[in-house]
């Protein structure tokens, strides 16, 4: 008999992680950090740094989770992780490090990539590659990828199964993006009348309309840099590659040069050979790369001077940027404020904020904006989500055509009965569900 239990999710966005278990077989699908406490409150990690992972465990933050952590008679049989969100993958570091852990090469490349450029320390030894449609097997269970339209790079859903069941876990996605024909591809080659499909419902409770694509962004962009005589600085994360590319898009259209710091640089350089994607080379003449202050020193204590090495021949100056920089389109956070500041003709520009405006509500956030606002640039909000509108839930369950759903990454898991007909079984975190 198949088992399963979802960890974290039930209730809230964030912290994924599902174990599912046969009478031989144990695996957990994600493991990330939370979002929220408890109270709805942010959550956050440095309170809980210091503390040991028994502690962890007791304060809630580390599912207890047998075989996980510590030598036990049998680890866990393996560790799949859907994606490079730190709210699916974050907690990687406290398990043992014999564990296998399977996962997409990209998405290993990302974790690498933070791991270089933040605080992150996340090392995983026991790496097993998996690839999209191409089913493996961990003990007696058998696993699927699906490659996934999402704001992550190389993201996936999973079907599972054994002895006979089946569950489908969606992972995130959506329909809207650049990889809106994976979605296409997946309704029409969807498995069927799963058991139980586990369904984010991350936008569930919000307006219920339809999510603008990446190509109505692209437009949007190519308006406000079609403005005369003003720098475009761009607030997205990192690592959202449709929607950099959404903003290469635009600076071509409109005779821009899109100008990336280092950290962005390397990551379009790793990525460009799992996709075409513009990255800083000959072939792409009007991306460049600026090397703030803190990153490069940063880089440069921790040994890494080849990083900045590596882009030398397409690094744009702050003194460029000043002379030319209605020509300019850069992507900026709030720790290059410093590096703005040597900027000089820029005041009166426009600052395109791209992304979930929850995060507005961070200090740092907001002391970057008003920085900005001080010197008289006009704020835009240009952003669509990562994750799937209420119709393209309604598609994946036309799809696969599951038995029952089960509510997961979300808050409103209560309003999934009002929007499909299948039964909708709610569950809580920690409780078993057997497929039988």
């Amino acid at each position: 008999m198949m088992k399963f239990k979802i960890h974290r999710g039930t209730h809230e966005i964030g912290g994924s992680c599902v174990e599912v278990w046969t009478e031989n077989t144990r695996i957990l699908l994600d493991f990330g950090t939370p979002l929220v406490n408890r109270d709805g409150s942010e959550f956050n990690f440095s309170k809980f740094k210091n503390l040991t992972t028994p502690e962890l465990i007791e304060q809630g933050v580390l599912p207890d989770i047998k075989g996980l952590y510590n030598d036990t008679d049998k680890l866990i049989d393996g560790v799949i992780i859907s994606h490079a969100h730190q709210d699916h993958y974050g907690l990687l570091n406290y398990i043992h490090k014999a564990v296998k852990h399977y996962l997409g090469e990209a998405t290993h490349k990302l974790i690498e990539l933070n791991n270089l450029f933040t605080q992150q320390e996340i090392h995983i030894e026991c790496i097993n590659y998996f690839e999209r449609e191409k089913t493996f097997q961990i003990g007696d269970i058998s696993i699927t990828p699906y490659w996934a339209d999402h704001s992550a790079f190389d993201a996936y859903s999973f079907l599972v199964e054994a002895e006979g069941k089946s569950l489908f876990y969606s992972g995130d996605f959506r329909s809207h993006g650049r990889k809106g024909n994976a979605f296409k591809w997946f309704t029409h080659n969807a498995p069927q009348h799963v058991d139980y499909l586990l369904l984010e419902g991350t936008t569930i409770g919000r307006e219920n309309k339809p999510f603008r694509t990446e190509e109505e962004i692209e437009n949007d962009f190519v308006g406000v840099f079609q403005e005369q005589n003003k720098i475009n600085l761009i607030y997205i994360s990192g690592q959202n590659i449709d929607r950099i590319v959404s903003i290469f898009r635009a600076c071509i259209k409109t005779n821009k040069i899109l100008v990336v710091d280092v950290y962005v640089a390397k990551i379009l350089k790793e990525l460009s050979t799992y996709a075409k994607i513009p990255y800083p080379s000959k072939e792409f003449e009007n991306l460049r790369v600026m090397f703030p202050y803190y990153i490069s020193k940063r880089l440069k204590n921790e040994g890494n001077k080849t990083i900045l090495y590596q882009f030398k021949d397409y690094k744009i100056t702050k003194e460029e940027i000043s002379e030319q920089s209605d020509k300019i389109v850069m992507l900026v956070r709030p720790s290059m404020q410093k590096d703005l500041e040597h900027i000089t003709g820029i005041d009166g520009g426009n600052l395109i904020y791209s992304m979930w405006e929850g995060y507005l509500q961070k200090s740092e956030i907001k002391k970057f904006i008003d920085y900005l606002t001080s010197r008289n640039f006009t704020i835009h909000k240009i952003h669509t989500s990562g994750h799937a509108d209420t119709e393209t839930l309604k598609q994946m369950v036309e799809a696969i055509k599951p038995k029952n759903i089960v509510p997961i990454h979300t808050f409103s898991k209560s309003e999934y009965a009002g929007i499909f007909s299948t039964p909708i079984v709610e569950i809580n975190d920690g409780e078993t569900i057997a497929i039988d």
